[in-house]
């Protein structure tokens, strides 16, 4: 194993050196995985390196369990279930829209109607796995509309776990119905186990796995997060659903904040397998018959989104720029899209269907977290008019003369109270009323003084501004 251990440590250090460079230019590192997999592939001659993905799929598998359940850790069930309706509406709604769009859209390739009905799945939903990469690594899992991106991901889990049970029998030419029932009710009734537990079990799933010791308690839920996957991948709902709804319970725990902290590392390290296993699964030489209907597909999902996320902003009252951010998070297309090109292969359909998923999937894991990086900037820019709007309206309300007025009172008050004299309280009043700069006051108090006389009055403390705000001895009055 001594060379096969070498060149994988050497495309660890080729993807943390493409990584550095990535960053300069606002790309993350889940396309630089994927890229840096595809040169060390054997369908790939321009690099002396020949990399098999049998060699890292079980490891690679193991980390698309630990990105779907550091998912499950970080949502938010409070939030998803106070919200079920809307979400289910929005989630509900997108995938409709997608499915429909996308099953025309293979229509018009003219593979066949079952072809299409895999291109449909394929730009339906988007990765699980890059979503929750993009998530944490974009530090915005406290953002207002990361709740709703989380619950529409929870729908279209629930959809791909429903999808796939129906798409499978479909395409295998199955015509037994009571054996497709079946099937689904086994994987309908093991969700609907999970998410009861997740919300309603977490004292006694806290006395099960609670433990001081930390090495037992990594070997526990590491066991945990690989044993559901395989107990998902058995009743029909695929792994990665297993690994979610067994985060999801964990996380309703009152080891959360302990899981989170020993699962990252693990996440990081073998989620960084799953992509370079991406990679490595992709043929260039195959590109070529697919490449125009790779891009009419990724044209249509780029806009299908663009638009849906406005549509949800709409429906769950999130800002236009808000809704820019849902779009973008949700435009990258991943591990599901691969699942059903294996279906498909494996069930004899047309060979070009691999291909297009591993192209479509390349361009879209590339665009999509580009756009996410930069939603926020091009979202305040689309919409820089409402905003600016907005702020003229707050900025109006601020500087209302009953409000400084009152800043300027507080401030005097402030003064007299701590013995100043009557120029240092001019001072203080000319400086509230914000007509004139601070280092334009000619008295002797100093910018710094002044600006904690001036927060200490607003906060309406008791002790002088002068001490440390840990020392005040009473938080600000509501009413001020």
């Amino acid at each position: 194993m001594g060379s096969e251990l070498l060149v994988l440590g050497v495309l660890f250090v080729i993807a943390y050196v493409f990584g550095r460079l990535g960053k300069l230019i606002g790309l993350p590192a889940i396309p630089i995985y994927m890229l840096v997999g595809l040169i060390a592939s054997p369908n790939f001659h321009f690099f002396p390196l020949s990399f098999k993905s049998a060699d890292v799929q079980l490891i690679a598998i193991v980390g698309l369990i630990f990105l779907l359940f550091s998912l499950g850790l970080e949502f938010d069930q409070d939030e998803f279930f106070g919200n079920i309706r809307s979400l289910l509406l929005s989630g509900g709604t997108r995938i409709v829209i997608n499915m429909a769009a996308g099953f025309v859209f293979g229509l018009w390739v003219g593979w066949g109607t079952r072809e299409a009905l895999i291109i449909a799945g394929m730009t339906a939903t988007s990765s699980s796995a890059i979503l929750t990469k993009l998530l944490i690594e974009l530090r915005r899992l406290a953002n207002r509309e990361t709740p709703v991106i989380l619950g529409i991901t929870v729908v279209e889990d629930v959809f791909i776990a429903i999808y796939l049970a129906i798409v499978s029998v479909v395409i295998g030419g199955a015509t037994n119905v009571w054996a497709i029932v079946l099937q689904l009710t086994i994987s309908f009734g093991f969700l609907v186990v999970m998410f009861a537990l997740a919300r309603w079990g977490g004292r006694v799933v806290s006395r099960l796995v609670g433990t001081r010791d930390d090495e037992l308690f990594t070997i526990l839920f590491f066991g945990l997060a690989v044993a559901f996957g395989g107990l998902g991948e058995l009743l029909g709902v695929s792994d990665a659903i297993g690994a979610f709804l067994i985060g999801l319970v964990l996380g309703a725990t009152r080891f959360k904040a302990r899981l989170e902290q020993f699962s990252l590392p693990l996440r990081d390290v073998f989620g960084a397998f799953f992509f370079l296993n991406f990679g490595l699964a992709l043929n260039p030489s195959t590109f070529g018959p697919v490449l125009v209907p790779v891009i009419v597909g990724v044209v249509m999902t780029l806009l299908l989104n663009t638009a849906g996320g406005q549509l949800i902003a709409w429906l769950n009252r999130l800002t236009p720029a808000e809704g820019f951010n849902v779009s973008a998070m949700l435009q990258n297309r991943g591990e599901f899209a691969l699942i059903l090109a294996t279906l498909a292969a494996g069930a004899g359909l047309d060979s070009r269907l691999t291909p297009f998923a591993g192209l479509y999937v390349l361009i879209m894991a590339i665009v999509g977290p580009v756009l996410a990086v930069n939603s926020e900037r091009v979202g305040g820019w689309l919409f820089s008019g409402r905003l600016a709007r907005r702020r003229a309206v707050g900025t109006a309300a601020a500087e209302l003369p009953s409000e400084r007025a009152r800043d300027r009172d507080f401030a005097a008050a402030e003064a007299a109270m701590s013995g100043r004299g009557d120029d240092d309280l001019a001072a203080m009043q000319v400086a509230a009323s914000g007509d004139v700069a601070a280092e334009e006051i000619p008295v002797a108090v100093t910018e710094e003084e002044l600006d904690a006389m001036l927060d200490a009055a607003l906060n309406n403390q008791d002790r002088h501004a002068a001490q440390p705000r840990d020392e005040t001895v009473r938080d600000r009055d509501p009413e001020y």
